[in-house]
């Protein structure tokens, strides 16, 4: 794993599209979404702090997003050339305070649901922040740790 953290430290220019790194993305992405939906499954997600910037990332998400449905993601708004348009300045704004801020970090689309393939999409690390703590906020991760077990992606009987 350390080695691999080293390659992916590396400039982008070295790699050209190279299988392994990407691989090596794909396994660092899943990695941090199965931290993060075991941490919703013990914990208050209220009482969750995902930056040192928590306050100013959901401020200025709600203040560029105030009508923005976080319980159940539309991907077009985020991933469409219009939402990629309008989502770029704000992600910018974190460029300089936010560590990879612009790493790629899957998202669960429907806030009820645990990470699966066709609930998941690829995001940018600051989108992730951005709507995982508007849902932490707001309510919308609450029901995860009545639903799953922590340490295991499997519903409750």
């Amino acid at each position: 794993m350390l080695a691999g953290a080293s390659v992916l430290s590396r400039p982008a220019e070295e790699f050209e599209n190279d299988p392994t790194v990407e691989a090596m993305w794909a396994i660092k992405a899943y990695e941090h979404a199965e931290i993060y939906f075991n941490i919703l499954c013990s914990v208050d997600p209220r009482l969750l702090r995902l930056t040192p910037n928590d306050d100013a990332i959901y401020k200025a998400f709600r203040d560029e997003f105030p009508n923005m449905d976080v319980k159940v993601l539309n991907e077009d708004e985020m991933k469409s050339a219009e939402g990629k348009e309008k989502w770029r300045p704000f992600c910018e704004k974190f460029k300089n305070c936010v560590e990879d801020y612009s790493f790629g970090t899957l998202i669960r689309l429907d806030s009820d649901g645990e990470y699966t393939e066709a609930n998941s999409i690829l995001t940018t690390r600051i989108q992730f922040f951005a709507v995982e703590l508007a849902r932490n906020r707001e309510g919308y991760n609450d029901g995860i740790r009545t639903k799953y077990k922590p340490g295991k992606t499997e519903q409750k009987s």
